[in-house]
């Protein structure tokens, strides 16, 4: 073995598995939908089928109670533009966020989030979520409606933004539903594969493979229809399990398995060159620190002598007072929340809504202000102060335990005591999530809120027959209310395609092939372990797909990437069902790197909006390459093409859409 693996068997007291191992063992289940996921998207969607009275059988790579990135709770329902109080149409929210996305958006998933985001929201409230302010302990705050007694966050004008009193526990009541209707749960099964009619590739999604994290035995799902809700390809770039901790942005689980399946099936997947720089692990625990953005938002932010940095409007408008913080600017109907305008290089004016003045780098590099900078929230209006640290950091999954909980016992109080931002680089504070560090420019990472994935149609069914996707696994899909509605969305469609399917028909061989690939790892007695392999991989993405790009580079990337699968990869060795799942997570990273480079040979154009550059192609944004490029397997074989931006309501698609939601949401 490698002297990592050496190491640990002549030094360390390693304890014995403490599970029982079955390796080859195989297990067979049949549904009529099989939902692989269990996170936000996978819960809803289970939930839909089991009501409608279909066999469903949900998938889950960690553990059900807790799964996906927002398991854990959740502190504002994003986008929920047709609940009561709301002065915003689904219409006018979607194009606006197409605008603030550059067209580089999934005007179908996002109309879907809007369309149903409230009625989704109440599902939950009549399963037991608390959503609304009961207890009147906001009563007459600017934020509150008093009919209602829903809590809203950025614009208080337009209201369709909720805050989630409970959402800390809104998993809890989803699960305990699923479970009372019999869906069948299966707990730490990692999926490998998805299976196709006839062993083809592109040909009908008929299942799926998985291996127990655990007990590494073999599973074979069977199913007439199957819905992919897992997330989008993360760590690729940053080798570094020591380091995330409770700075990382996503369940640690989340690594690209479903874009890897779905692009060996043959499926087609856009936007997979976009990417951002991502600070590996250095990060700070996701919102613990002083901030201005997203969860702190609109928080009074001073300097270390405790002068007060000015917050103005999309016009540089100073804002004199905290109420006008959340509010649109003169002549401005609405605004979108800062995280949606994460995709360019600045805020679209039309819709950029109040922010800390545009200079603030600049203004601390000549020294006008002084670091560090604090988060002054005992000088903020009282419920205002109580909104952001204990209604927001106290239902937000990754912040209750970690930063409220454990801020509160140490004795930090948000009435008294000011919150210290991380000491950057004056440039450093453009970004508007100041707990991200600064990180070398060559580590990037697909993206928050902004991401390739699946090419879907208006039944959020991909390219291949059979194959449903939901919440990251559609490109664009981001945030909790996003991946419930499509959740629910797909599996209705899901539902009404197995009505009438065809009783699928497994390939033995293609099993047989994959129980192969899996096991390989487990006959290695020498060779490397799964952390030098990642290690490997990282630094392949980091030197020949970084922050700049060109076709050599690439393509000596795609060699390397060749030669690592057939070598080292080949060679890892696995002792347990735990290392034996690292080390397939690492035979995914290898895949989704390969399609991430292939996309970027294909964008012979660099782009603001993807963040993408391409040293030999230095134009930005060419109006000849504004379009979505897409990627799929064809008998082995890389297929490029593209998409017209706004593809969904061109071509047979109806021109609206609400016409096209109208045939497509299967309410009826």
């Amino acid at each position: 073995m490698s002297d990592y693996l050496d190491f640990l068997q002549a030094e360390a007291d390693i304890p014995e598995w403490p599970y029982p191992v079955r390796y080859g063992e195989e297990n067979r289940l049949s549904s009529d939908v099989l939902v692989l996921g269990g996170g936000v998207a996978g819960i809803h969607a289970a939930l839909t089928l089991a009501r409608k009275g279909l066999r469903t059988v949900m998938v889950e790579k960690g553990g059900a109670k807790k799964a996906g990135s927002g398991g854990v709770g959740v502190d504002h329902w994003h986008y929920a533009c047709t609940n009561p109080a709301s002065k915003v149409t689904p219409e006018e929210f979607v194009e606006a966020m197409i605008e603030g996305m550059g067209e580089y958006e999934c005007g179908i998933f996002d109309y879907i989030n809007y369309k149903e985001g409230y009625e989704t929201l109440l599902d939950c409230e009549r399963l037991g979520v608390k959503i609304r302010d009961t207890e009147d302990e906001f009563k007459g705050a600017d934020f509150r409606d008093e009919e209602t007694k829903l809590l809203f966050s950025y614009d208080y004008q337009s209201k369709y933004d909720i805050r989630v009193p409970g959402g800390w526990n809104i998993r809890g009541p989803l699960l305990n539903e699923v479970k009372r209707l019999g869906v069948t749960i299966c707990d730490r099964v990692m999926v490998t594969s998805l299976l196709t009619e006839r062993g083809r590739q592109g040909a009908r999604v008929v299942g799926a493979t998985g291996v127990n994290t655990r007990t590494g035995e073999f599973y074979v799902f069977k199913a007439k229809a199957t819905i992919l809700c897992m997330s989008n390809v993360h760590r690729l770039w940053a080798f570094s399990t020591e380091l995330k901790g409770s700075a990382c942005m996503y369940d640690p689980n989340c690594i690209g398995d479903g874009h890897a399946m779905a692009w060996k099936a043959g499926a087609t997947l856009t936007m997979m060159e976009k990417s951002r720089p991502e600070p590996g692990g250095f990060n700070y625990p996701d919102y613990g620190v002083a901030n201005a953005a997203n969860t702190w938002f609109a928080c009074t932010i001073v300097d270390a002598r405790g002068k007060e940095v000015p917050w103005v409007d999309r016009d540089g408008r100073i804002l004199k007072a905290v109420a006008e913080r959340y509010r649109p600017a003169p002549g401005q109907k609405f605004l979108l929340p800062p995280q949606a305008l994460f995709g360019l290089k600045g805020p679209v004016y039309t819709y950029a809504g109040p922010r800390l003045i545009r200079d603030l780098s600049e203004r601390i590099q000549n020294g006008e202000f002084v670091l560090p900078l604090f988060a002054d929230l005992p000088s903020m209006p009282e419920l205002e102060r109580r909104a952001i640290f204990g209604l927001m950091i106290g239902n937000e999954g990754k912040t209750r335990v970690p930063i409220y909980d454990t801020y509160t016992r140490a004795g930090f109080d948000p009435d008294k005591d000011m919150l210290q931002a991380p000491v950057r680089s004056p440039r450093g504070y453009t970004n508007p999530t100041w707990w991200q560090s600064e990180a070398p420019s060559q580590w990037r990472d697909p993206g928050f809120g902004s991401h390739g994935g699946l090419v879907v149609d208006w039944d959020l069914r991909t390219s291949i027959e059979g194959l449903y996707a939901a919440g990251q696994q559609v490109f664009q899909g981001f945030g909790h209310s996003g991946a419930a509605t499509s959740g629910r969305y797909a599996a209705r469609n899901a539902a009404f395609y197995a009505r009438d399917a065809e009783e699928p028909v497994v390939d033995r061989g293609q099993v047989e092939k994959e129980k192969a690939r899996i096991y390989a790892p487990l006959a290695n007695k020498k060779g490397l372990g799964w952390k030098e392999l990642w290690g490997g991989i990282a630094r392949i993405m980091q030197d020949y797909c970084g922050e700049y790009k060109q076709e050599e580079t690439l393509r000596l990337g795609l060699r390397w990437i060749d030669e690592i699968r057939e070598r080292e990869a080949a060679e890892t060795a696995a002792r347990n069902p735990h290392e034996l799942v690292r080390t397939l997570e690492c035979f995914t990273r290898l895949t989704a790197g390969e399609m991430i480079m292939h996309a970027s040979l294909a964008r012979k154009a660099s782009s603001a909006v993807l963040d993408f550059k391409r040293l030999d192609f230095p134009d930005l944004d060419p109006e000849e390459w504004n379009k979505f490029i897409t990627l799929r397997l064809v008998n082995g074989e890389v297929k490029v093409d593209a998409l017209p931006f706004r593809y969904w309501l061109k071509g047979t698609w109806a021109s609206t859409y609400e016409e096209n939601y109208e045939r497509h949401a299967r309410l009826r």
